[in-house]
C-alpha cells in the first residue's frame, strides 16, 4: 500500500526527475507545498507554463530568451570579444564574473563516450557570425576536462585558418589555495599557464 494518496505520489515522481532532488527532498517540497498557501502555487504553476511557452534560444547566441535575439546580443556596448562556451550556464558564470563581450553556446562538447560529434553542436553558427560581426578575439572557454580539452582543441584548429585572435581561458590553482594541497595536474597547469609580472 502506498503511503501517499496518488496525487503526491505523482508529484514526488515527478519531482524526484529533477537534478538534485532526492525522495527525501521530494517530500520536504511536497511538505512545503501543502502548507503554503494557494496563491503560491498558482504563481508557481503560471512561471512554469510561461517558462515552457515564452523561453526559447537565441537566434544568434543560443542563449535563453524570451524574444529572437537575447539581451547580451542586442547590447551593443559590450567588447568585440567572442566567448564559446558549453552551455548556457557556463554563460552565466561568466557574467557573474564580469565578462563584457559576447558569447556563442555550443550547446554540449564533443565527448566519444556519449557519441557527440562537432556536427551535433553549434560551431558551424559561429562561422556566420564571424562573417557578419567583427570581432577582435575569440575566447575558447570550453571546460577544463577531457572532452571541454578534445572541444577546445577542435575550435583552434578551425580557427587557425582565421586571421583573428584566438585565446584559452587560463587554468591552474584556485584563489586562496596553498600549494601543498593542489592535485598535481592542477599545480602542472598553474606552472605551464604562469604570467609575466
Amino acid at each position: 500500500m502506498e503511503a501517499y494518496p496518488k496525487t503526491i505520489q505523482n508529484i514526488l515522481e515527478h519531482l524526484e526527475k529533477l537534478p538534485g532532488i532526492g525522495p527525501k527532498s521530494a517530500e520536504r517540497i511536497v511538505d512545503f507545498l501543502l502548507k503554503t498557501d494557494k496563491t503560491f502555487i498558482d504563481n508557481f504553476i503560471d512561471s512554469l507554463i510561461k517558462l515552457n511557452n515564452t523561453i526559447k534560444l537565441c537566434k544568434n547566441c543560443f542563449n535563453i530568451t524570451e524574444n529572437e535575439i537575447c539581451n547580451i546580443c542586442r547590447d551593443n556596448s559590450r567588447k568585440k570579444i567572442l566567448a564559446i562556451v558549453e552551455e548556457v550556464k557556463d554563460l552565466i558564470s561568466m557574467e557573474k564574473a564580469g565578462f563584457d563581450g559576447y558569447y556563442h553556446i555550443l550547446g554540449g562538447r564533443i565527448s566519444p563516450i556519449e557519441k557527440t560529434g562537432p556536427e551535433q553542436l553549434n560551431i558551424s553558427s559561429v562561422f556566420n557570425r564571424l562573417s557578419k560581426e567583427n570581432f577582435e578575439e575569440i575566447i575558447i572557454a570550453t571546460n577544463a576536462t577531457a572532452e571541454g580539452e578534445i572541444t577546445a582543441d577542435y575550435l583552434i584548429n578551425l580557427f587557425s585558418e582565421k586571421n583573428i585572435k584566438v585565446s584559452r581561458l587560463a587554468y591552474g590553482m584556485p584563489v586562496g589555495s596553498e600549494i601543498e594541497y593542489v592535485d598535481p595536474k592542477t599545480l602542472k597547469k598553474s606552472i605551464e599557464n604562469r604570467r609575466e609580472l
